[in-house]
């Protein structure tokens, strides 16, 4: 039986200490900020992250360089048979075509990159089923099929305080901006799939709230097979502000009684677009192993 290791990426919110807990390793994601190069949970924490960001700092995130990843691969290939990798989704970064080319050319067999269009605690459940599957002797290509055959399993909306860094990005107009900070709206982005999108405007935090919640009970219903079936994870992430998430996940134990939901700070690449002061939540299919 082939040995398989699981490298995920930081967009997963998988720091270095808890990958080697949970036995999976973690490529760190490079940011250039003040066009100086920094690497997440290398040598650059969420705290500085932030400040940067307060600073108004140019923050950019980059791809880990097809060295960095040999380098790696070839380190963990020296104690494993095979590489499932899983980085964020290609929807949101070039990294993962990178990856996958490179995989092609010089890892055919041996590296097996994975595209299931995931982010944050969504990729962090990707990497616990795929180690959870490798561990119970699933083949390489078994886990390849069952994360790309379950890649739209999945849901992620997300509530932004601020419309400042979309508009600094690039991703809506000066004038959307202007007018949503006005008149103080919530937007509530979504991500499926690929891409991140717009999804509903509310007026006030709770009525965003009560958005994100609705939207996760209807994907429940209509995609996840209902509420009593229980075969679902969810999950919750925020930006910076660690008391708001607190109350945010309170109140999602409170919608979803009997779940254990566990949360995490959102991943860097996403929170220079969205700035701090972001609630998400998710809901994920269960992989059953």
């Amino acid at each position: 039986m082939s040995k398989i290791a699981i490298i995920t990426d930081s967009n997963s919110g998988v720091t270095q200490s808890q990958a080697e807990e949970l036995g999976i390793f973690v490529v760190p994601m490079p940011f250039m900020i003040n066009n100086e190069e920094f690497f997440e949970d290398i040598n650059l924490t969420q705290e500085q992250f932030y400040a940067k960001l307060g600073e108004d700092a140019s923050v950019s995130t980059s791809q880990p360089t097809p060295d960095s990843l040999m380098t790696l691969w070839d380190k963990v290939l020296k104690e494993y048979d095979q590489i499932i990798y899983i980085p964020m989704s290609s929807g949101l970064s070039g990294s993962c075509q990178s990856a996958y080319m490179i995989a092609q050319e010089e890892y055919e067999g041996k590296v097996f990159v994975v595209d299931n269009q995931r982010i944050s605690v969504t990729q962090r459940q990707s990497a616990l089923d795929a180690k959870a599957m490798a561990d119970a002797g699933y083949s390489a290509e078994e886990i390849v099929k069952v994360l790309m055959d379950t890649k739209f399993e999945s849901s992620i909306y997300i509530m932004l305080d601020t419309l400042y860094y979309l508009k600094k990005g690039g991703r809506i107009t000066p004038a959307a901006a202007a007018l949503g900070t006005l008149l103080r709206l919530k937007p509530v982005l979504q991500i499926q799939g690929e891409k991140l999108d717009a999804f509903a405007k509310a007026r006030t935090s709770s009525q965003g709230k009560n958005i994100m919640i609705n939207a996760i009970k209807a994907d429940i219903e209509n995609r996840f097979g209902g509420m009593e079936a229980k075969d679902f994870h969810i999950a919750c992430a925020y930006t910076q502000d660690l008391d708001l998430a607190n109350d945010w996940k309170k109140e999602l134990e409170e919608a979803f009684p009997g779940f254990d939901i566990h949360m995490d700070p959102l991943s860097l690449s996403v929170a220079c677009h969205i700035g701090p002061g972001a609630l998400a939540v998710t809901v994920t299919k269960k992989v059953h192993v």
